[in-house]
């Protein structure tokens, strides 16, 4: 299984061929993916690399922690697994949005 790395602080310029490149410095890159907004179809400034080897990986994280890549500060880290989430899309878009709406129209001034 691959070591997995979240990378933040990117350039929202980055592309998944240049995070590729920065890691491959290191060892043998399996991916390398600079996560986009779907709304937008902007980078979000922070994406995921998996590198073959753990000990690849380790260094890696030591070694590019806090450096500087296209003029911002990467923060870089050994990933934590997905956490579930729920598929309802949470805020308004379903369930019990609980409390008193306000009562718009019906308040006397």
């Amino acid at each position: 299984m691959a070591y997995k790395i979240y990378v933040g602080g990117l350039p929202y310029s980055t592309t998944d061929e240049e995070l590729q490149e920065l890691f491959a410095q290191h060892g043998t890159v399996a991916s390398a993916r600079v996560i986009i907004d779907r709304m937008s179809g902007r980078s979000k400034g922070f994406g995921f690399v998996e590198l073959e080897e753990d000990a690849d990986g380790e260094k890696a994280v030591s070694a590019l922690d806090g450096t500087e890549f296209g003029g911002r500060k990467l923060v870089v880290s050994k990933a934590r697994p997905q956490e579930d989430r729920p598929r309802d899309g949470g805020g308004f878009r379903g369930g019990d949005r609980g409390g008193d709406r306000g009562g718009f129209g019906r308040r006397s001034f």
